[in-house]
């Protein structure tokens, strides 16, 4: 080990730089703790950068004003139901109590905006206690350009978010796009002509200053550290947690590859996501076969906070489980790609070794990898499976790496992405080319035909869902998610039971105090996002039920620290800090840490 090369003290340390950890840091700051949020790799934002940046907030403030209802009894109902008894009552509670509360507070006290999808329903709308929309909420569009420098250094969004794999676009915009719905081509028009004019940006890179989804998430909380001149630090890995008189006092760390000791005056933060990453811990916990190249998350999520608190005793939970997705995977790319929206479109079945449905294509995607390992067997092999589309389906719709055919005829596909998928003008050739019993795809597929062409779907009950719905084609009528595979070529890919990220993690408490195995709080020592056990139990209420959470325990954490280090706690701070030469002035002058 290296020798030691500087000592630091702050009152609260945050270990990772996803969504999470940069609201805890806000929140401590404006609570008047001195905070430092470190970061092991050389990009900040974590998994949340890459992720579409929505965030679940059930009975958030928004609902009314766009013309919907909610409580926190239907929201309660529905969580309790979908998490299956496997989280306890008291932080559904909790989640459901602040999250409303997180979000007004940072509307209020900084550059981070989300808007309510009134459309977007919950993942499983039939529950009692569901809803068909509003709780979703995706962060508005942001500029790059308030960022200067550190825009460079924010991980970029996933290709598959982006327009011809570098425009950015919001859901809603997505969604047009995606069927080519009414005004697309204006749409079309309207993103490319917003990327081309950026001269200054073009010179720089091609990278979209416009950001969206994930992207935009992160950088509106990084230029609300930057307004409060509140630090990050990037390539500094935390290597354990330093326990001293009964409680955390900090990590020892690499910076740069020498070791610091940065002390926490009050309480250490883990926010360094799940586990997705370390092929070793993936083999000792989850389902199996599972293999971290199949992750959709970044490289940096290899389990350092769960591993560091193991070593102090803490307990975990729901570490079989993960925020599951199928993945297929593109030559030379440093993650996967998932499938999100393109299992619901109309003209594709997914399939096994035998070439038989195991489940409902569309349904809410981590259901669809639950589905995978519950279906796998040496006879009929799920783990990976196949998606099937024919050449109607190619044309139309884009499919992880392929743009829509219209747009990227197979002949312009780059040889990279050619890997990705195999081609053939007959089922029973496509199915050896894949390694699929020919008789039995065959077989598959004549049977939904037959029904495709009713609108039905008697096996599985593909579309019957509202939520299956919402990506479907709603030029295909009577049922948007289904369509006969008839024209050839078709088209196969091979999808490997993939993540986002890993569920299972520390156990922690309504406070996001982390618990040992006799069920107390390790004193100092809190976790939130994918370093902590899950409040959603095994299930996914709705899209953002990853960063919600996240945003909102990371507030509560703040909090508590606040409170334990006699501070009081600030549910406003001056409108925009640092938006005025004045207030940017009171930050530098009220916090300076080098």
């Amino acid at each position: 080990m290296n020798a030691i090369t500087d000592n630091l003290e702050v009152d609260v340390l945050v270990v990772g730089s996803g969504a999470g950890s940069q609201a805890a840091a806000l929140r401590a700051h404006d609570n008047g703790l001195k905070v430092l949020v470190i970061e092991k790799s050389d990009r900040y934002g974590g998994t949340s950068a890459v992720s579409g940046g929505g965030i679940w907030i059930p009975d958030n403030h928004q609902i009314p004003e766009l013309g919907g209802s909610d409580s926190f009894d239907e929201a309660l109902q529905y969580v309790k139901t979908v998490t299956r008894g496997m989280v306890p009552e008291a932080r559904i509670r909790a989640y459901l109590q602040h999250a409303p509360r997180m979000l007004r507070y940072l509307e209020e006290n900084t550059r981070v905006r989300f808007k309510a999808q009134p459309q977007y329903s919950d993942y499983y709308p039939e529950e009692a206690g569901a809803k068909p929309g509003y709780r979703s909420m995706d962060p508005s569009p942001f500029d790059a350009r308030t960022l200067g420098d550190e825009f460079a250094r924010m991980r970029e969004p996933s290709p598959g978010t982006l327009m011809m794999g570098r425009m950015a676009m919001t859901m809603a915009e997505a969604r047009v796009l995606l069927c080519r719905g009414p005004g697309w081509i204006g749409l079309t028009l309207k993103i490319l002509s917003r990327y081309y004019l950026d001269i200054p940006g073009r010179l720089k890179s091609r990278r979209d200053r416009n950001l969206t989804l994930g992207n935009a998430l992160v950088g509106a909380l990084r230029r609300s550290l930057m307004d409060r001149n509140l630090p990050l630090w990037l390539e500094t890995a935390a290597q354990e947690l330093l326990f001293e008189e009964g409680r955390v006092a900090g990590v020892r760390a690499t910076r740069h590859g020498e070791t610091v000791e940065i002390r926490a005056r009050k309480g250490v933060i883990l926010g360094a996501g799940g586990f997705e990453r370390n092929q070793q811990m993936r083999e000792r916990y989850l389902p199996r076969p599972s293999r971290a190249k199949w992750t959709a998350a970044p490289p940096c999520n290899t389990g350092d906070g769960i591993r560091a608190a193991l070593e102090l005793g803490a307990a975990t939970a729901l570490m079989d489980h993960a925020w599951w997705a199928p993945t297929v995977r593109v030559e030379g790319e440093e993650k996967q790609r998932a499938l999100f929206v393109e299992r619901n479109l109309p003209g594709c079945i997914l399939v096994n070794s035998a070439g038989q449905r195991f489940v409902n294509e569309a349904a809410p995607y981590a259901d669809i990898v639950y589905a995978m390992y519950e279906a796998n067997r040496t006879d009929a092999q799920s783990v990976p499976a196949y998606l099937i589309f024919d050449a109607d389906y190619r044309h139309k719709y884009p499919c992880g790496p392929l743009l829509p055919g219209y747009a990227q005829p197979d002949r312009a596909v780059p040889a990279s992405v050619r890997k990705s998928f195999k081609c053939a003008d007959t089922l029973e050739a496509l199915a050896q080319m894949l390694g699929i019993d020919p008789a039995g795809l065959c077989a598959t597929v004549g049977r939904f035909n037959e029904h495709a062409r009713e609108g039905r779907d008697p096996d599985f009950h593909k579309g019957e869902s509202l939520f299956d719905r919402y990506y479907g084609d709603p030029t295909v009528t009577p049922n948007p998610c289904l369509a006969p595979l008839e024209k050839g070529p078709f088209y196969g890919m091979v999808v490997d039971a993939g993540d986002i990220g890993t569920k299972g993690g520390l156990v922690t408490d309504t406070r996001a105090r982390v618990l040992n195995e006799a069920g107390e709080p390790i004193p100092g020592l809190y976790a939130i996002g994918n370093s902590a056990a899950s409040m959603m139990g095994p299930t996914y209420p709705g899209a953002g039920s990853t960063i919600g959470p996240a945003m909102t325990f990371g507030v509560l954490a703040a909090d508590d620290l606040a409170v334990d280090a006699g501070q009081p706690i600030r549910h406003a701070v001056p409108a925009r800090a640092g938006t005025t030469a004045v207030a940017q002035q009171e930050a530098r002058t009220a916090y300076e840490l080098r």
